[in-house]
């Protein structure tokens, strides 16, 4: 089961994530909301429309802008209404241990 990683702590887990330009969208019942802090940033893909921001505080430690959604994407977008990928040292797994992303870019459409 995908599981995002930041700081030593899960910060979301599902098996119904959304695979898009090589990110796990993960929805949004399955994140830790309790380490999500609102950004303003945001950012407008040409496909998917404008991607909002939250921040990551766990442990004391901040990360900036670590995870991105797209509240209202266009219609080719549209399987990941509110899900949320990440980058910045975000590792993402796909079996304890185990790797599969960690992106330092958020894919083709960046801040």
């Amino acid at each position: 089961m995908p599981r995002a990683i930041w700081n030593g702590k899960v910060v979301a887990e599902s098996d119904a994530t959304q695979m898009v330009e090589g990110n796990h969208y993960f929805p949004p019942d399955s994140i830790r909301s309790e380490y999500f802090l609102p950004s303003s940033t945001t950012s407008v893909c040409g496909w998917k429309g404008q991607a909002h921001y939250y921040s990551l505080q766990v442990e004391g430690k901040n990360n900036p802008d670590a995870a991105w959604y797209y509240p209202e994407p266009k219609e080719k977008a549209a399987n990941i209404r509110g899900h949320i990928a990440f980058w910045k040292g975000v590792s993402v797994e796909d079996t304890p241990g185990q790797a599969v992303e960690e992106h330092e870019s958020g894919g083709s459409c960046e801040i």
